[in-house]
């Protein structure tokens, strides 16, 4: 029997395909970063708030010029630092939930680089009104961002732990931006500096009627979550001292200069410094173990709860000899350490952006997101449902938060509480409880 296909058929068929590509297209490019694939853990969802965000441009003054320092004479300026913070919103329309943040790629402090504009959309809503009915203030939650790097960088993240009834607030470091990058010394001394500056800026601004923090942030429970040199001045700022050896290397890169020495273990000034406002830290593959950054004495500074996140094969920051030599060097906080197998250094970043994948660009534009072998919108889900775990034991005394960490080692031996049938597989969750 013959087949006839008349032309109308082959139109037919035509524009369904058509208008399936399209449907595929479509849903591809309205992935917003932090969304579920469908594999996601139970935890990774976003919470009740609505989310509201907005920039507020600090100045740090009187802040040693490290870039410009010339020994025995003043060499200060005033330090501008750019901060984005997500808040839970008052928002009667979700479909007005939508932002196009504005964020490039390149690298100012590298010829072959060049800066290259790009905008992605996230959920949330720009100058929408606090909520505080019921809910405020909130915990805090302070962002670093790696060198280079930005504050746009984990808005998977950050727009997440808003809609779970955080406060969160994400850094532009200057001098180690993505727009501005400049000499390595400037964020060896001032990322535990920016941090603890910008938390005493956001206890004031929350106490002032004028501001729209006023009543929305509790700096008491704070926590800070660091990515990279993040990391490094997290971790620093958590109670580890720097060791003798990093103030020296510090010394010598900047014509002498001491000022590392503040924060260093052993000296009076910095352990005056350690805040009780900061109650836990999550530090995702944070740089400077491996380079003798800690020793044990500082290390053992560290006494608030804290969870390393890291990919076995790092190869900036280092794994064996890097953060789980960290995460074990930490006797006196109650600690874990989760691994993501064969993965290099970017588990926290939001995932590659389209313009990323142009033909023609640098390859680190698109190694700055991602992974040669996972994919990184499923390590965002990861990150999102354990984040919150930690986050809600922590701040929120939430115990039905436990049994998310309460899990076997290697999640390919039993398939882990939150995870979906066959998903846990590819990592490793340790946890050591304090020496004292």
């Amino acid at each position: 029997m013959k087949i006839q296909i008349s032309f109308l058929s082959i139109l037919v068929f035509s524009i369904a395909g058509l208008f399936s590509f399209c449907n595929s297209q479509t849903s591809e490019n309205s992935f917003i970063y932090g969304d579920l694939l469908p594999d996601a853990p139970e935890l990774a969802g976003r919470g009740d708030h609505s989310v509201g965000v907005q920039t507020i441009d600090l100045i740090h003054n009187d802040q040693i010029d490290i870039l410009n320092y010339k020994k025995d004479s003043d060499s200060l300026y005033n330090r501008p630092l750019k901060i984005e913070v997500w808040y839970p919103a008052d928002i009667s329309d979700d479909s007005n939930e939508l932002i196009i943040y504005d964020e490039v790629m390149g690298n100012a402090n590298s010829p072959d680089r060049p800066i290259i504009p790009f905008t992605f959309q996230g959920r949330a809503s720009r100058e929408a009104e606090p909520a505080l009915k019921g809910g405020g203030p909130y915990p805090l939650v302070m962002v670093s961002h790696g060198y280079t790097g930005s504050r746009m960088l984990f808005t998977y993240l950050t727009e997440n732990l808003a809609s779970k009834g955080y406060v969160v607030v994400s850094i532009d470091h200057t001098e180690s931006t993505f727009r501005d990058a400049a000499g390595f010394n400037s964020t060896l001394l001032n990322r535990s500096l920016d941090v603890l500056f910008v938390l005493d800026e956001i206890a004031q601004l929350s106490s002032d009627e004028g501001s729209f923090l006023f009543g929305l942030a509790n700096t008491d429970l704070t926590a800070l979550i660091g990515y990279s040199m993040g990391g490094y001045g997290v971790v620093n700022v958590a109670g580890a001292g720097y060791s003798p050896q990093a103030t020296r290397f510090f010394s010598s890169m900047s014509g002498g200069c001491t000022a590392l020495d503040k924060r260093a273990v052993g000296n009076p000034e910095f352990e005056a410094s350690i805040d009780p406002r900061i109650k836990a830290i999550i530090a995702f593959a944070p740089w400077g173990m491996q380079r003798a950054v800690w020793n044990s004495d500082g290390l053992a500074g560290i006494k608030v709860p804290s969870m390393f996140i890291a990919g076995s094969e790092d190869d900036i920051s280092g794994y064996e000899k890097g953060t789980k030599a960290l995460f074990e060097g930490a006797v006196n906080s109650d600690r874990y350490l989760l691994t993501y197998l064969n993965a290099r250094h970017n588990v926290a970043p939001n995932p590659p952006p389209p313009e990323s994948l142009q033909p023609g660009l640098h390859i680190d534009e698109y190694l700055r997101y991602a992974d040669s072998v996972w994919d990184e919108r499923r390590i965002n889900n990861i990150n999102q449902h354990f984040v919150t775990a930690f986050l809600g034991i922590h701040l929120k005394k939430m115990d039905s938060y436990i049994p998310y960490l309460d899990v076997g080692e290697n999640s390919i031996d039993e398939n882990w509480y939150g995870f979906k049938p066959r998903t846990s597989v590819g990592l490793q969750l340790q946890h050591l409880i304090p020496q004292e």
